[in-house]
């Protein structure tokens, strides 16, 4: 397993595991690594310093617990998923819930929406009912 440094075309910056440096390139290749900020399949390998530690140092604390690198089928078939979403559906960012629950109660009509809701929003829609299920990833329209 390798860590490696990466930015997309939008400068946003993460990291993320690879079987190989050869596993990254093929993931890569077919715009199956995206950026968890924007999306984008536009991502490249960015500078990155390896960690150095004098030998009469104390021994850095473990990094945190990390997943394999995704399953390349996953990987495809979240980004069909998307796909479907983004073309089949009305995005309505930090509305969802208010809009849900309007749907739910007959106040609009019933259309197809995706967005963003609070923890306990989505508690609430889930407690009273209301329709909705969470997405496997970040919307792109989403900003900070």
């Amino acid at each position: 397993m390798i860590r490696f440094a990466l930015k997309c075309e939008n400068d946003h910056r993460f990291e993320s595991w690879f079987q190989s440096g050869s596993a990254f390139d093929a993931l890569s290749d077919r715009d199956l690594v995206v950026c968890p900020d924007c999306g984008s399949t536009a991502v490249t390998k960015d500078l990155m310093a390896p960690k150095v530690r004098v030998s009469d140092e104390a021994p850095e604390p473990a990094d945190r617990p990390v997943a394999n690198a995704p399953d390349p089928e996953l990987v495809e078939a979240i980004q069909k998923l998307r796909t479907h979403v983004e073309e089949n559906s009305e995005y309505v960012g930090q509305s969802f819930a208010k809009e849900a629950r309007a749907m739910h109660e007959g106040d609009t009509p019933h259309r197809a929406i995706y967005g963003e809701v609070a923890a306990k929003d989505a508690k609430d829609l889930i407690e009273d009912g209301v329709p909705a299920v969470p997405l496997p990833f970040i919307p792109r329209q989403k900003t900070n």
